[in-house]
């Protein structure tokens, strides 16, 4: 075992191997029973899971990965009836082929389904996870809420892929090319005719309703109105700003490409099964022979498989489209092919054809991406790895890293200590240090100042000494800042510090005069109350001599 896994490192290329060497853990007799069943399981295939491939793009998507005998897919589906009679139509590979349960309209189900399939794929790790699965809900005259209570349109679509993501990033981190794929939409990019000149708009404005919890009654994340349309559209903006911010935040740190795509308008799809009767006939036709922007399932399923497949798409941070323009080689060729036209805009477009395509200011806004990310975390209650900067596994530079580690804080502990100073303001201040901080400061001034510096340290100043000379006097006693003496500052320290015990002293006697005067008035011992009062205005006229010699 040991010895396959140094083959295998050095087999790696030099990033591969860095990679590998950072998430190397010493093999255990379990593991390696698991790394053998997960071998004789899967063989060579990568993993691929894929939401939504009992119909429409992740049906097609899934076959496409199927073909080419190089995944295993795992397709996560709400009706598993449906799903075995899909596969058998379309001649599935079973044998690399994995329907699993997994209902998007509940958080539940989606925790579920991420610990069924890491029992189900031992120790192989994920290759390749495909957001796909969504619904669109035009037609609605009001919300219909999810099994958590939130608009159901936006969980499926988005805040459950959110949740997906996050439970399975970390165990996607140890494949060798791994790829996350979200699917948006041109619907979702307002820098477009179809997403900026077709009403309603994909629009999140400031997130009032997502900030307000987003659960029953409220059911758009801008936290106004209802509309099913609207709903889609946010959804496929939202999961576009997540790709962007998952690139930015964890692509250095994990490997993973994080993208997001648009494969064309698949008109014909089951996406709008809730569409009137005469929009699902005539829609696919003015599409198809009116603006070009028409593309078949199986066309569309090809898009994405690509996106998952080819070696050109492991960049990290893209949304994938497919060039052309969309009124190209019309005319009776069209007409002779459906209306579908090689490289021609949303309709065509062969596999050389795909490019970055520019997204809207509304999917680049850095600072609502950042909220969306917060908010939808704690509605989810996700658990994202902490970001951590990408490190060497030399143990040379881990010992040197501790060692720096340990002289900064306590060159730190230096700057803790009570002394006098000055906010930006030019008011004084005293820095209160911890009982933990001063344990901290007494260990240093004992054990290393002490003991270390009489030893080695003598040593090491001297050679510092030696080899990097005296500072320049300028380095010293230059300073083009005005300064405050110390002296008043120090003055001015113990004024505030004296201060704040006559105010302590000055609320006890207020507290223990207020006791008195209510004990008295009480007992209606009138006489009494006089004398509290009278008590009171003592008390007040000796803190008021007090500050007074203070100011003095």
């Amino acid at each position: 075992m040991l010895r396959s896994t140094v083959l295998s490192v050095l087999a790696l290329s030099g990033a591969d191997a860095f990679k590998f060497m950072q998430n190397f853990k010493a093999p255990t007799i379990g593991d390696a029973v698991k790394a053998k069943a997960a071998k004789e399981k899967f063989g060579e295939k990568k993993l691929a899971v894929v939401t939504g491939t009992s119909s429409g793009l992740g049906r097609k998507t899934a076959l496409a990965l199927l073909r080419t005998n190089e995944y295993h897919v795992v397709g996560a589906v709400r009706d598993l009836d449906k799903m075995e009679a899909v596969a058998e139509i379309d001649g599935f590979d079973m044998e690399n082929f994995t329907p699993m349960h997994c209902e998007l309209n509940s958080f539940e189900s989606v925790r579920n389904f991420c610990s069924e399939l890491e029992e189900f794929k031992l120790t192989k790790p994920i290759d390749r996870l495909i957001c796909n699965a969504g619904v669109y809900q035009p037609s609605l005259p009001y919300a219909k809420w999810s099994v958590d209570g939130h608009e159901q349109t936006m969980q499926i679509n988005y805040l459950s892929h959110f949740l997906m993501v996050s439970c399975l990033m970390e165990d996607m981190s140890m494949a060798k090319d791994p790829r996350v794929i979200l699917v948006g939409s041109v619907t979702g990019n307002d820098n477009t005719v179809g997403g900026g000149g077709v009403y309603p708009i994909a629009d999140l404005k400031q997130l009032e309703g997502l900030k307000a919890g987003f659960s029953n009654p409220i059911a758009m994340f801008d936290g106004y109105g209802f509309i099913g349309a609207k709903a889609y559209k946010d959804s496929k903006l939202c999961l576009m700003m997540l790709s962007n911010m998952l690139h930015a935040k964890y692509h250095k740190q994990t490997g993973i490409a994080f993208s997001s795509i648009y494969p064309g308008c698949i008109a014909e799809s089951p996406l709008f099964r809730e569409k009137r009767p005469w929009f699902r006939k005539y829609f696919p036709v003015f599409m198809k022979f009116i603006t070009g922007g028409f593309v078949g399932e199986e066309e569309a399923g090809q898009r994405l498989f690509q996106v998952a497949h080819d070696p050109r798409c492991s960049k990290s941070g893209v949304y994938w489209s497919w060039n052309g323009g969309p009124r190209e080689g019309r005319g009776a060729e069209a007409l002779e092919k459906g209306g579908q036209i090689s490289g021609g805009g949303g309709a065509g477009g062969g596999w050389d054809s795909i490019y970055e395509n520019d997204q809207s200011d509304k999917v680049l806004d850095v600072e609502l991406s950042a909220a969306l990310f917060r908010h939808s975390t704690e509605i989810t209650g996700a658990q994202w790895p902490k970001e951590n900067q990408v490190v060497s596994p030399c143990p040379t530079l881990k010992v040197v890293g501790a060692v720096s580690k340990a002289m900064i804080a306590r060159e730190e502990l230096k700057r803790m200590k009570e002394h006098p100073g000055f906010d930006e303001d030019g008011n004084p201040i005293v820095k209160k240090v911890s009982t933990k901080q001063k344990a901290a400061l007494v260990a240093d001034k004992v054990i290393v100042r002490g003991i270390l510096g009489n030893t080695v340290g003598r040593v090491g100043s001297f050679a510092k000494r030696r080899l990097l000379g005296k500072l320049p006097e300028n380095a010293i006693q230059g300073s083009f800042q005005e300064e405050k003496p110390k002296e008043d500052a120090a003055l001015l320290a113990a004024q505030f510090a004296v201060e704040d015990e006559i105010m302590e002293a000055d609320e006890l006697i207020k507290l223990a005069v207020e006791d008195s005067f209510n004990a008295e008035l009480e007992a209606m011992n009138y006489d009494g109350v006089e004398s509290a009062l009278s008590d009171a205005l003592q008390a007040e006229a000796e803190v008021s001599d007090a500050k007074k010699e203070v100011t003095l």
